[in-house]
């Protein structure tokens, strides 16, 4: 399980989007744009950006490997879902739907 404390910030009471990025990474741009949507369109659910350059003992605990990876935790903070690049908003929808 992944605590706030891992990650810097609080999770949300019912699910927490991570986001792995890098400075330079269009496709991190367009990723945060949609989960940034499904957070304000969602209660309970926290978004949070991690700098995968300034965190690698993170990003190598939980095997990210390229930006973007969203990470969909559960309110425990156990990971429901992995996905890389550009997710859709119906996926994220639906990756929610599990983390409830």
């Amino acid at each position: 399980m992944i605590t706030g404390a891992d990650l810097g910030a609080e999770l949300g009471r019912r699910a927490t989007l991570v986001q792995f990025s890098t400075a330079f990474c269009q496709p991190c741009r367009a990723a945060r744009r949609v989960l940034a949507g499904v957070t304000g369109l969602v209660d309970g659910v926290a978004h949070i950006e991690i700098d995968a350059e300034a965190h690698l003992g993170l990003v190598r605990a939980l095997g990210v490997d390229r930006t973007p990876t969203v990470l969909v935790l559960d309110a425990r903070g156990r990971i429901v879902r992995r996905a890389t690049g550009v997710p859709h908003r119906a996926q994220v929808l639906a990756a929610l739907g599990e983390a409830f």
